[in-house]
């Protein structure tokens, strides 16, 4: 499970990492990073903990199916968490092949688009 200082739960938080974050896709998902931000909702504090999202739309299967890719992405995202930049936001969102797709998959998926985006991919 993901630790609740590190959820992304505001509509807010997800629109800035979209929208003012890199992006990184994969065939099974595509990563939006905007690293080091300072929580603007905790006045005071210099730097607040990385948090991460996830976005699984209706594309990707039924309730059942989202569900697992939601799990699935959150257990690999808890042992990144460490990698990414104090204060980073990190939205992942699932594209329709992850439904069908293997964990070691995601997590293949997953590793490169966060070495692409933190700078070690050279596309």
């Amino acid at each position: 499970m993901l630790p609740t200082e590190n959820r992304l739960r505001r509509r807010e938080d997800f629109a800035t990492a979209v929208r003012r974050g890199r992006r990184a896709g994969r065939p099974l998902l595509v990563v939006h990073l905007r690293s080091g931000t300072t929580d603007p909702h905790a006045p005071g504090e210099s730097a607040s903990p990385t948090c991460a999202g996830f976005v699984v739309s209706k594309a990707v299967g039924g309730a059942v199916v989202r569900n697992k890719v939601k799990r699935r992405l959150r257990h690999l995202i808890r042992d990144r968490l460490s990698e990414l930049p104090p204060g980073s936001l990190v939205v992942v969102r699932a594209l329709p092949g992850a439904g069908d797709a293997e964990h070691a998959q995601l997590a293949r998926d997953l590793d490169a688009a966060l070495q692409r985006l933190l700078g070690g991919g050279a596309r």
